[in-house]
């Protein structure tokens, strides 16, 4: 019999590859999405074409804010592994809306496992913790053990989460991991974050169809990986035969400058042509400098990454090119 998944998020960047992953490894995977005017299962529309793989993956609608709900879905699917990706992600906007942050990504993750307690059902449970966490950093590189110092609302939440995740895998012998994940990219990344933005903004100028770039902090520094290689160690860590928590990174950490450096010479462009400094981008509270060492990844999971920081920028690239190409060919023009 099929192993059974269930994942929040699922229709975000890592909820896709994750998807694609357990597919191709023989899961029935359930997804939780929110209802909302319009679709967003965009980034699942490739599965949905192939009608073997459209009839193992099966959505729902609900939320990590509606309690109630998640104890029904779990206790009528009772999934064999629950991965919790759903979260308000994004790290500037956590600054304008705090409690909307906190309720999803701190308070959701513990509805989640207080549903899975209420349902006894022993699912295996990923919790996505973030290299946020970190913030101020205290070690450089950051491993599993060093302290937590959150520089925004964000931050802040998912240090709850990682910490009540730990807290019910102690309280209730629930097999429980946490992936402390470096910044991680792909062409599927949402716009509004900075890489996918500057690749976004590279292929619109190289077309002709804008001029400039409004960014914030040029100097903040990431450890950045591939997303499709990232969702993999996330699986590894629930085939093991005791959880534990991981950081998931490169050891190697760039400029939001170099990752335009690289972008724009792709194309054959001067980066500093076309890009302007906006005061509004730039967070109350900064986080300079992220680097992860994935030495336990690799030793207890087998797990490293493969694509270097050069190819993965170059590769978003092409993909907006493509993309751009695309609808130009397809429309006539491009959505702003």
């Amino acid at each position: 019999m099929a192993k059974r998944a269930l994942i929040t998020g699922i229709t975000g960047q890592d909820g896709s590859y994750l998807t694609e992953l357990l597919l191709s490894k023989g899961y029935e995977v359930h997804g939780i999405i929110r209802r909302a005017s319009t679709f967003n299962t965009s980034r699942l529309e490739h599965i949905y074409a192939d009608p073997h793989q459209k009839s193992k993956l099966k959505l729902h609608y609900g939320d990590l804010s509606d309690a109630s709900a998640l104890a029904r879905l779990i206790g009528k699917i009772t999934p064999d592994e629950i991965y919790n990706l759903a979260a308000q992600s994004h790290v500037r906007v956590s600054f304008d809306s705090p409690e909307y942050t906190t309720d999803i990504t701190a308070t959701g993750a513990v509805r989640l496992l207080e549903a899975i307690r209420e349902t006894g059902i022993k699912p295996r449970f990923y919790q996505a913790s973030s290299s946020e966490m970190f913030g101020k950093v205290q070690d450089i590189p950051q491993h599993e053990t060093t302290p937590f110092y959150p520089r925004s609302p964000y931050g802040c939440a998912k240090v709850y989460a990682h910490w009540i995740t730990v807290n019910y895998r102690e309280s209730y012998d629930l097999f429980a991991c946490s992936g402390i994940l470096f910044n991680h990219e792909s062409p599927r990344r949402g716009e509004t974050f900075v890489t996918r933005k500057i690749t976004r903004a590279v292929a619109h100028i190289k077309a002709g169809l804008q001029e400039k770039i409004y960014l914030g902090n040029l100097d903040a520094k990431r450890d950045w990986g591939y997303a499709k290689e990232y969702v993999e160690a996330m699986w590894l860590m629930l085939q093991q035969v005791t959880p534990d928590d991981y950081v998931i990174a490169t050891n190697e950490t760039h400029s939001v400058r170099e990752f335009l450096e690289v972008a724009f010479a792709h194309v054959g462009l001067d980066w500093q042509k076309h890009v302007e400094i906006d005061p509004n981008y730039f967070r109350p509270a900064e986080v300079d400098i992220l680097i992860g060492d994935y030495s336990k990844a690799r030793q207890k999971l087998g797990w490293e990454p493969k694509t270097t920081f050069k190819a993965l920028a170059e590769l978003m690239v092409d993909a907006d090119v493509k993309l751009v190409q695309d609808h130009l060919s397809g429309k006539g023009r491009v959505a702003s």
